[in-house]
């Protein structure tokens, strides 16, 4: 999948393996780098529900977005980029559609 970025600061650090590992240190930098090398080999959304890291969609506030488990009570938060929206019949995202995302962030949204 081709990935954007919300967040300048975050593309950086997630593109520098010295920031990553500095600002989320090693384990965490590790699972992160690995959860956005498994989105980019993805051709399309469906396929990360092959990969580890429980790809889901959320609710509520943050409908429309999806996470994937990193470190502890952490996610990597991602919205489609797709545009139009790829939707199915009945409303809900068509996650084989799905080719491009913009990353949110990393969140613990357990709070």
């Amino acid at each position: 999948m081709e990935i954007f970025f919300s967040d300048g600061k975050f593309k950086k650090i997630c593109s520098e393996q010295r920031l990553l590992q500095k600002k989320y240190g090693v384990p965490g930098a590790k699972i992160l780098r690995r959860r956005l090398d498994d989105l980019r080999a993805a051709p399309n959304l469906e396929t990360m529900r092959k990969f580890p890291g429980g790809c889901h969609e959320l609710e509520e506030d943050r409908a429309g977005q999806f996470a994937v488990d990193l470190d502890g009570p952490y996610r990597l938060i991602f919205e489609p980029a797709d545009d139009p929206m790829p939707l199915k019949p009945d409303g809900g995202i068509d996650w084989s559609k799905v080719t491009c995302i913009t990353i949110l962030g990393r969140v613990d949204y357990h709070d």
